[in-house]
């Protein structure tokens, strides 16, 4: 009887870490559609992952993991739907990781736009919050 306890712990973990995974596969896919993933958007991605409750001790894993499933996948549903099951203030921390990737070069082209459209729709967000937050980090750029 304890045992059904304990695997049912393990499985929250399981699926938290594979979560986590999927986040980060989403925001390397941003920090990568301008064709320049830097050290800096890195970090950015490593402090979101913390805020959403991943290890110090295992965030190096979980994006390693994240990039080889960006690198295999050719569409972004499959990241998005770990998202949109999140809480908003959850998909908040998530889209302002994006507008920070995104404005880490001071600049956000065509395709980082376009990608942010259709996150705000996949995501069930209103466009008035990823709007909000995307002049959030444009000021404090």
């Amino acid at each position: 009887m304890f045992n059904l306890f304990k695997r049912k712990k393990e499985d929250k973990k399981d699926e938290d870490h594979l979560s986590l995974i999927s986040i980060a596969a989403l925001l390397i896919h941003s920090a990568k559609i301008d064709e320049n993933f830097t050290e800096k958007e890195r970090l950015i991605i490593k402090k979101a992952l913390i805020e959403m409750g991943a290890n110090d001790e295992n965030i190096d894993a979980i994006i390693k993991e994240a990039e080889t499933r960006e690198k295999d996948s050719n569409q972004i549903l499959e990241f998005t739907k770990e998202v949109k099951n999140k809480n908003v203030e959850e998909k908040k921390i998530v889209i302002e990781a994006l507008w920070n990737i995104i404005y880490s070069d001071e600049n956000a082209d065509i395709y980082e736009s376009n990608l942010m459209r259709r996150l705000s729709g996949l995501l069930y967000l209103d466009p008035k919050v990823v709007g909000d937050i995307k002049e959030k980090i444009k000021s404090n750029q």
